[in-house]
Order: C-alpha cells, then structure tokens, then sequence
C-alpha cells in the first residue's frame, strides 16, 4: 500500500498542471443551468409569482407528495418482495424472473402510460370486450379511471420498482447467513426473520432505491401532462411557454430542486446511521427456503405481475401498433426521426464518455479537495429533473444571445441572432449536464480497478500522463467506456422534457414524436416510435443484469 502511495504521488506531481483548473472549470460550467435556477430564487417575479401561489402552487406541492406517496407504495411492495423471494426462496421461475424483474427499466414512463390509455379507455379494447361479452351499455357499469393521479402512480411503479428491486436485492446477497440462520434457530419462522432482521440490514439500500424512484418522479413529465395532473414538472412548462415568465418558471424550478436535495439528503442520511458488519470469516453459499404448492404459485405470481404489467403487456401491445402500422415505421419521415434520435443520442454519449474520461483521470492524477469536489458537482446533474435543467439553460444562453446581438447592433448595424438557445448545442449541453453522473460513476468504477503502479510503469518508460491515458487506461477501459457511452446513449433516447424545451425548430426526435402523436390521441400511430425507444433501452438493462449477476458470489440451487 506505501509503494503504491508512493507511485500514485509521483504520477501526481509530475502530470501537467493544467488538469485540475480544467476539471474545476468543467465542473462549475455544468453546474450552471442549476445555479442559475438556484439564484433566481432571489429575482421578483412580480404578480405572476403571487398568482401562482394564490392559485396552483398549492396543487403543485398536494399532487407531487400524492404522487410521490403513491410511487413509494408501490415500489416498496414490488421492488422489496420480489428481491426477497428470489434471493432467498426457491420456487419454479426464479431464475428467469431474477433478471428479468430488471426488463420494466427499459420502458419509459409515459410510454407505458400511452399504451395503458389505449388499452384501458372507454373505446380500448378491454371495455369494448366487457361491454360486447356482458351486453353493457356506456354508463352502465364502473370501471377504473386509467387518467388519473392514482393511475399515474401505478404507471411510474411499474417502471420504476426496478431501482428498489435491484438495490434491495444486493442488500440481501450481502448480509451474513450466520446472523439469518441463528435467527431461525431462536424459533423465528422466514416472515418474521424477513420483518426482524433481514429488513432493517437492508434500510439503507432500500431507501436509497426509493430515492432514486422518487427522482424519477418529481422529474417525469410525460405522464403526468398526458393524464392531466397539476404537478411542478406541468407547472414549469406552462409559466414558461403560457405566461411567458421565465423568473416565475425558475422560482418553481427551484422549489422542485428543493423537494430533489430533500430526497438526497434522505438518502445520505439513510446510509450514515448505517453501522452493520458481517462477522463470518468467508462467505457462504444461501440455502434458500424451498417453496411447495400454493406458497410456491403465490411466490410465482408475485414475481410475474410487475414483469406481465411493466414490461410484456405493453411491450406486446406497442409491437401491435407497429406492426398494424409498419409502413408508418418504414417512411422517410420515420427514419429521419430515427437517425436524429440516433445521432443525437450517439454525439451526447461521445462527449459525455470523453467529459468523464477527463475529469476520471484529473482526480486520479490529483486526488486533492478541489477536484474530487469538482468530479462530485459535475454529477450532480443526474438527480435534477430536465425541466430544471432546460430552464437553468435557456435563461444564461438566451441572456448571452440577447447581449450579442444588441452590441452588435449597436456597433455594426448587424444582427446575430440566436447562436446558442433553440440550437442543438443548447440540447446536447443539457444532455451532459444531466446524464455526466452516469457515464463518470461508470469510468471511475474502472478506473478504480487500475493499479496506480500501472501509471508508474508507464511513466517510467516515458509516457506522459495524457499518452498514459490515451495507450495505456483507454484500451483497459474498453468495456467501462463502451458502457458508459450505452447508458448515455440510452437516456438521451429517452428523455423528453429537455429535448421539448430546447430542441430547434423543425427538429424533432422519436421521443418527442411519440408525445406529440400521443397528445393527439394516435395512440396506435405512436407505436413505432415509442417501440424503437423501448427496444433501444433493452441492451443496457441486460447488460446491467448479467453485471449484478457475475458479481454474485453466492448461489443456491437449480430451478
């Protein structure tokens, strides 16, 4: 540990002293769009602001907690429980559903919303079937409102359990069998051992996947605008693009940022009270409990409704529409949405893969308090929602342009425009600052596992530390980087608020194609779109799982 020390000092202080000023100003240049929203807490807004608060703030906040409630619930009881059954219990299926509880991550929130509107609505198939089977009339009997807040919170649950479930998962793979075994022997049957013990050792990864299902929320839009619910995301757009009140659109950002550094600091706070450790000398193989007959169906059938209503259900009703309408998918107009999708997609992981390349590398080259806390600003960004982002960037881009263009007048007669706001630069700023966390956690997770003697190595046989980067880490870095650049990629993809506000004009995405068809009640003529998009996110989640799944170093029996 000295010798590497040692080494790890050497490649420090003779690597070039621009890295850490550049990694400082990479990280305050991201952390703009949410300083910007931050300070504008302090600018008047005027009568706008005071109409908000008189008339729907207060929804904003009731409708958010509400649905915040509702996504708690439900990601508690499905994430938890299957991550339960199928690390400790043996039952038929447990093997498929350990990976493919993961497959509802792929799907999108507002997508999954679309398609259960379409199937669930008074003219979707399953009410025209009760109707014509049991002879009804429209009127005649109730049926569950799919547009709603509640329904809201059962959508975003059936994508979003995924966090809790992977999380809660490991907590469990992790804890000592000797510590759950003496349990047992002091009469405690598995329930009361899962309710006991098991549960509260695994606190702090359950509430750290219920706080990043909860981001989720408060950031999605789509769901919530297509079922018509007054949440800060809705409120955002509309006292931007319908009172045309940036500093009030910034102020309710802010408040929605407030709600964001609530859940962080209630994660944070979750892990520091955590003090559990294991106190066997090695690892052992869990002999998990198993399940007969009815307990064993049960046990099945858990583990098989968030699977059926988060992924096959709407994935097999999306690949209807498509094919219903597959000379839509195959049109000019489909493939360029397609190849602006792609290739916006692909340039934002690109620069988002370099950008943590380099801020990666500057901490590992400078360990000091200024850059490990500029690494750390620069992945803030990933817990702000897009809106917040979106509006953090066009009130500086806009300002600047404004500025620009007025001394350009002023001094030579000329007009420069918009050189920054409504361009795709703006977009693929946005797409960094919000998705840089993602592909850094992911380049320093490999950087971590090359031996700082490596860099000495290198050094002394005359490697500068950026040849060292570039011949020596880049090729040991392939996979991490090629991950890093798929779960950007994938999250550009999807994201919708951000790309709504700042894309130019005339550009469009498949994202924002499958909204805009969506609003207008084409349901079916949104399928190809949002399939693609669904299909596209199922690469990094199968990755993700055969990653959790080599990292398992323990096993229990066959199905």
């Amino acid at each position: 540990m000295i010798l590497s020390d040692f080494a790890l000092a050497q490649v420090r202080f003779s690597a070039p002293s621009w890295w850490p000023p550049v990694t400082v100003a990479l990280a305050v240049l991201l952390a703009l769009p949410v300083l910007v929203v931050v300070g504008f807490v302090f600018v008047p807004a005027g009568d706008v602001w005071r109409h908000l608060v008189d008339t729907v703030l207060a929804d904003y906040v009731l409708n958010s907690l509400l649905l915040m409630l509702g996504v708690a619930i439900g990601t508690l009881i499905g994430g938890v429980g299957t991550a339960w059954l199928t690390t400790m219990c043996q039952f038929p299926g447990r093997g498929l559903f350990e990976w493919a509880l993961l497959l509802p991550m792929a799907m999108p929130a507002y997508i999954i919303a679309y398609t259960y509107t379409g199937l669930l609505d008074v003219a979707g198939p399953v009410q025209s079937g009760l109707r014509e089977l049991m002879g009804w009339g429209y009127g005649d009997y109730w049926f569950p409102q799919v547009r709603s807040l509640p329904g809201a919170a059962v959508m975003l649950s059936l994508v979003l359990y995924p966090y809790v479930y992977m999380l809660a998962r490991a907590a469990f793979l992790s804890q000592s069998l000797a510590v759950l075994e003496v349990s047992r022997t002091l009469g405690n049957g598995p329930w009361r051992t899962f309710l006991t013990l098991a549960l509260p050792l695994a606190r702090p990864a359950v509430v750290a996947g219920l706080a990043l299902a909860l981001m989720e929320t408060l950031a999605d839009y789509g769901t919530v605008q297509y079922f018509g619910i007054s949440t800060f995301t809705t409120g955002i757009f509309r006292t931007w693009f319908g009172l045309g009140n940036p500093a009030a659109a910034a102020q309710l950002a802010a408040v929605l940022l407030g709600f964001v550094f609530a859940l962080i600091l209630l994660e944070r706070w979750s892990r520091a009270g955590a003090r559990y450790h294991a106190t066997g000398q090695r690892e052992q193989s869990i002999r998990r409990l198993r399940l007969h007959g009815v307990n064993g169906l049960l046990a099945w059938l858990f583990c098989l409704l968030p699977l059926l209503f988060g992924f096959l259900l709407p994935a097999g009703q999306l690949a209807f529409w498509s094919w219903s309408f597959a000379a839509d998918a195959s049109s000019d107009g489909f493939l360029q949405l397609a190849l602006n999708s792609l290739g916006l997609a692909a340039g934002a992981a690109l620069l988002a893969v370099a950008l943590a390349l380099l801020i990666g590398y500057g901490k590992r080259l400078y360990p000091v308090a200024s850059v490990r806390l500029s690494a750390r600003v620069a992945g803030l960004g990933y817990a702000v929602p897009g809106t917040v982002i979106a509006v953090g960037v066009l009130i500086p881009f806009a300002w600047f342009d404004n500025a620009l263009d007025a001394r350009m007048r002023e001094w030579f007669g000329l007009s420069t425009g918009l050189l920054l706001s409504g361009t795709l630069f703006a977009l693929v700023f946005a797409y960094l600052v919000r998705f840089l966390s993602v592909a850094l956690q992911t380049v320093e997770s490999g950087l971590g596992k090359i031996r700082p003697a490596i860099d000495d190595a290198s050094r002394s046989l005359g490697l500068a530390p950026g040849q060292t980067l570039w011949r020596v880490h880049v090729p040991m870095l392939r996979g991490s980087l090629l991950t890093a650049g798929l779960l950007v990629f994938v999250d550009v993809l999807k994201e919708l608020p951000a790309t709504l506000i700042l894309r130019p004009f005339d550009f469009n995405t498949l994202a924002v194609r499958a909204y805009e068809l969506a609003s207008d009640e084409r349901l079916a003529d949104s399928g190809p779109a949002a399939l693609t998009i669904v299909l596209a996110g199922l690469l990094p989640v199968i990755l993700l799982s055969r990653a959790i799944t080599r990292s398992r170093g323990t096993e229990g029996g066959s199905d």
